[in-house]
């Protein structure tokens, strides 16, 4: 298991990352977004996250330095072999991966997830999976960001041994609720819920 900093009796913070992927797909979207949600969760989750996150590449070693990454985009996504292998091995490692569709993501994500876990299926998380308590109660499950396409939120993930070791998150776009709040125009209402989502989804990432 991936080390795990979370508490107070810490003296260095640990480092989240952002995934820095191939196919032409914009990794770098939303640059306000985590900095924000480790700054709420410091501030109310007694996290100890080292402030500015980094970014690692797909088939970097480096990736295992962290036990939480995340990943965004529009566009196309395309791992190479050497990039599945890493990836998968992080994962059932003890890594944790979130992806969040920013939009235009769907279509091109779920081929890699594919390729990742031949095996497996996404599988819809319920309204009562334990992200969706493990710091702030969301009893309807994944909440609605950004409007898109007047679609419900959906999370989906990978399990290994009953453990969420991938989650996807569809038709929210929490991303975009964490950046800094003139990019959006998003309500404070609608900020709040999506960085306590997002604070249950490293909470979650770093207890299991």
């Amino acid at each position: 298991m991936l080390l795990i900093l979370l508490g107070t009796g810490f003296l260095n913070a640990q480092e989240i990352a952002v995934l820095k992927y191939s196919g032409g797909g914009d990794w770098y979207a939303n640059p306000t977004a985590l900095p924000n949600l480790i700054k709420f969760c410091n501030e109310n989750i007694n996290t100890r996250i080292a402030s500015k996150p980094q970014s690692v590449e797909v088939g970097s070693t480096d990736i295992f330095q962290y036990p939480f990454v995340h990943m965004t985009g529009h566009g196309n996504v395309l791992f190479s072999e050497s990039d599945v292998e890493n990836l998968r091995n992080y994962l059932l490692s003890g890594g944790f991966l979130h992806i969040d569709d920013n939009y235009g993501m769907n279509q091109y994500i779920r081929k890699e997830i594919k390729k990742l876990f031949p095996e497996k299926e996404l599988t819809e998380l319920p309204a009562n999976h334990p992200i969706f308590s493990t710091a702030y109660d969301f009893p309807n499950g994944l909440p609605k960001i950004h409007e898109h396409d007047a679609l419900p939120p959906q999370a989906f993930g990978i399990f290994e041994n009953e453990r969420l070791i991938l989650l996807f998150t569809y038709e929210s776009d929490l991303g975009d609720g964490w950046e800094s709040a003139p990019v959006h125009n998003n309500p404070e209402e609608v900020r709040q819920k999506a960085l306590k989502m997002g604070a249950n989804i490293i909470k979650y990432a770093f207890e299991n």
